[in-house]
C-alpha cells in the first residue's frame, strides 16, 4: 500500500511481463490485435477525457444526463450504507452524481489500470466527501485482485461499471466477467452498469472517428506507449486510425492500419506488416436491451431496472445476482 495524502492506495500494479506477453501474442496473431486496456496509460487517459467532451461522442454526455436526471432513483434502488466499487473509474465524473445521491455510503473503492488519474480523482473525492472512506486500487480489473476492507461493515456490495466499457469484451468474455462480478458482490449485492445500445451506423462512425482527430491520437498513442515501455520502433506516421462499423457483429472496431509495407520491432521480435494490414486495437459492442439481459442471465444476474434516454441511445441498468 502507498500513502497518497489522506488516501491509501492499494497497489496491484499491472505486471510489465503480462503487458509484454499480451502485446507479443496479439501481434503474432492473424489478424493482429492489441489489448484495448493498454490504451489507457496516463496520456491515453487524458486523451480519452478529451474524447468524452467531443460533440460526436454521445455515450458520456448521454449517460451523465441520465445520472443527473435519475441518480436519486438509482440510489434508492441500491439502498443505504453500501460500499461502491467502481471498475475503470478514470476521473469519476459520473460517480460524483451517484455518491451525492446515496444514503450514508460506507466507502468508495475506485479501481483503475492508470495510476495517476486514479490517485487524482480519489484525492478529489476525499476532499469533497470527508466522511466517506475512499480506498483506491491500482489494478487491472480484468484480472484477480483483492479488495481493501472498509472500516465500517456495509449492508451491500455494489459494483459500478459506467461508460460503455462492457462493450470492449467479446460475447463469451462478457458472461465470464459478469459472473465474476456476481461472485464478488455476493447474494444481496448489486451491479450498476452502463450499456451502449444499438443505433445507426452514421452516429457510431462519427463517435469513433471524430472530425478533430482526437480518437486517432488516442489510438496511435498505444504505439507511442509500446515504443516507450517495450523498446518498440513504431513510426506513428506510418499508421492511420480507422473506425469500422461491423453491423454483422454489432460492434464498432478501431484499427491501426499500416500505410506501407514495413517491419517493426517489439522486445527484440520482428513483425512484417503489409501495406493496408491492420492491427485491431478495440471492439465496442452495442446491445439491444433483450440481448444484454440474456448475457446477464447466463452470468447469474437478473436485470432489475433499466434507465434510458428518450432516444434509447444509452442505458444504465441495475442488476442483482439471481
Amino acid at each position: 500500500m502507498n500513502e497518497t495524502q489522506s488516501v491509501v492506495l492499494t497497489d496491484f500494479e499491472p505486471e510489465q511481463k503480462r503487458f509484454r506477453d499480451e502485446v507479443l501474442a496479439g501481434l503474432a496473431r492473424e489478424p493482429r490485435t492489441l489489448p484495448c486496456k493498454y490504451l489507457y496509460d496516463q496520456r491515453g487517459s487524458e486523451l480519452f477525457e478529451q474524447i468524452c467532451e467531443l460533440p460526436e461522442y454521445y455515450p458520456t454526455r448521454t449517460e451523465l444526463r441520465l445520472m443527473e436526471a435519475r441518480g436519486q432513483e438509482m440510489a434508492e434502488t441500491l439502498g443505504p450504507q453500501v460500499v461502491l466499487i467502481e471498475y475503470g473509474s478514470g476521473s469519476s465524473a459520473k460517480t460524483r452524481v451517484l455518491l451525492e445521491a446515496l444514503a450514508d455510503p460506507v466507502a468508495y473503492v475506485p479501481v483503475d489500470i492508470s495510476r495517476d488519474p486514479l490517485v487524482r480523482s480519489a484525492r478529489s473525492l476525499d476532499r469533497r466527501h470527508p466522511r466517506l472512506e475512499v480506498l483506491p486500487v491500482w489494478a487491472d480489473f480484468t484480472q484477480v485482485f483483492t479488495l481493501p476492507s472498509p472500516r465500517r461493515t456495509p449492508r451491500r456490495r455494489i459494483v459500478y461499471f459506467p461508460g460503455s466499457t462492457i462493450g470492449n469484451f467479446d460475447p463469451p468474455e462478457v458472461v465470464a466477467f459478469l459472473a465474476r462480478i456476481a461472485a464478488l458482490v455476493g447474494p444481496g449485492g448489486g451491479l450498476i452498469i452502463g450499456v451502449d445500445l444499438l443505433k445507426d451506423s452514421r452516429t457510431l462512425q462519427a463517435a469513433y472517428d471524430d472530425a478533430q482527430g482526437v480518437t486517432a491520437d488516442f489510438n496511435k498513442n498505444l504505439l507511442s506507449r509500446l515504443n516507450r515501455e517495450l523498446g518498440a520502433d513504431f513510426d506513428l506516421e506510418a499508421f492511420e486510425h480507422r473506425a469500422v462499423v461491423n453491423e454483422v457483429l454489432g460492434r464498432v472496431e478501431m484499427h491501426l492500419v499500416s500505410r506501407l509495407r514495413q517491419e517493426v520491432r517489439v522486445c527484440g521480435e520482428r513483425f512484417s506488416l503489409a501495406a493496408g494490414e491492420s492491427i485491431h486495437t478495440e471492439s465496442s459492442y452495442k446491445y439491444s436491451l433483450e440481448g444484454f439481459a440474456e448475457r446477464a442471465r447466463q452470468a447469474g444476474l437478473e436485470v432489475q431496472r433499466v434507465w434510458t434516454d428518450p432516444q434509447q441511445r444509452f442505458s444504465v441498468q441495475s442488476l442483482t445476482p439471481r
